[in-house]
């Protein structure tokens, strides 16, 4: 594990009965790095939908909110882009850019996943679970007067308000199928990220020792920030009009304890790269009020970061 913010590296082995070390080998090979360093340089950026047809979908995602059908459905847009070289200059990018609570780069050999991401799926220390929903974006402008007022409209904006609550509410429904004692213990915390603001809120619970973190994990995933409300009718309702499954968008990725501990980052501001070509996605929460151009705005500033750490990659 390599902790870019101290720059520092642990190494840890799990060594099975009657199994030799290999730590010696694996600090040899840290000591004797080989590996070559490649430049980066982008291609052009493609979405996998025109402007127009995204507010097409958010004008129909209202249209079922009108209904009832949902209360909030959250609707999302890929992007692709080519590129030659060395993606891990991204990662480094991302990481200068956009340092968040979740940092991660994973190697699957064939593909990788890397991000940089603000929200946790699920966190479960000893009895202790934890959700933190992240609902209510607005745009960062770069000046820090301007920053703070931009927060108190936030802050008390009904549309982002409405949108917090639903899923909050949801969060503390999730928790409540196997945990006890549910409750909401941060409220709508405004939190500065490099080109957004948030409203955070953190529902807890208690889980009892009968019930496996594998088990709460199911219950929450995946996560209603990422979905909507009621659950499962969005989930039915983004299959209808995504024109693509999101993939690895929207899902978790982080660590299990040998002790069932378990601490899951969603994968948002979050890049697949695979075949020479990076893929990343973002989406907007729907609501009856919402304003098609505004969530077409959400989207696009959900991933500058990402887009700018792209940018700059091509620099080191």
């Amino acid at each position: 594990v390599f902790d870019h913010y101290n720059s520092r590296l642990t190494i840890i082995e799990n060594l099975e009965k009657g199994k030799d070390s290999k730590m010696a080998e694996i600090i040899s090979l840290v000591n004797k790095p080989t590996r070559s360093i490649y430049s980066f340089t982008p291609g052009d950026i493609s979405a996998n939908m025109p402007d127009e047809d995204y507010k097409k979908m958010v004008t129909k995602a209202k249209e079922h909110c009108q209904r009832g059908d949902v209360f909030q459905l959250v609707l999302s847009r890929r992007y692709c882009q080519a590129y030659t070289g060395d993606d891990i200059n991204v990662y480094r990018s991302l990481r200068a850019i956009n340092p968040s609570p979740y940092l991660f780069y994973f190697d699957y050999g064939d593909f990788k996943i890397m991000g940089s991401s603000p929200e946790a799926q699920i966190v479960v220390r000893g009895s202790r679970v934890e959700i933190h929903p992240i609902a209510g974006t607005m745009k960062r402008t770069g000046n820090n007067e301007i920053d703070n007022e931009v927060a108190i409209k936030l802050a008390n904006d009904p549309k982002e308000n409405a949108e917090h609550n639903m899923l909050v509410d949801l969060a503390r429904n999730d928790l409540s199928k196997h945990c006890d004692d549910v409750q909401v213990s941060k409220n709508k915390v405004i939190q500065y990220f490099s080109h957004v603001i948030h409203l955070v809120s953190k529902v807890i619970g208690k889980k009892p020792d009968d019930v496996s973190s594998f088990q709460v994990f199911e219950d929450t995933f995946p996560a209603g920030t990422l979905s909507g409300a009621p659950k499962y009718k969005a989930i039915e309702l983004i299959n209808k009009y995504e024109p693509k499954e999101r993939g690895f968008y929207g899902g978790a990725i982080g660590y299990v304890n040998f002790n069932g501990d378990m601490n899951m980052a969603i994968t948002i501001r979050s890049v697949l790269s695979k075949n020479q070509v990076l893929h990343y996605q973002a989406g907007a929460g729907i609501v009856i009020s919402s304003v098609e151009e505004m969530e077409l705005q959400e989207v696009d500033n959900k991933l500058k970061a990402i887009q700018e750490a792209v940018k700059m990659a091509a620099t080191l």
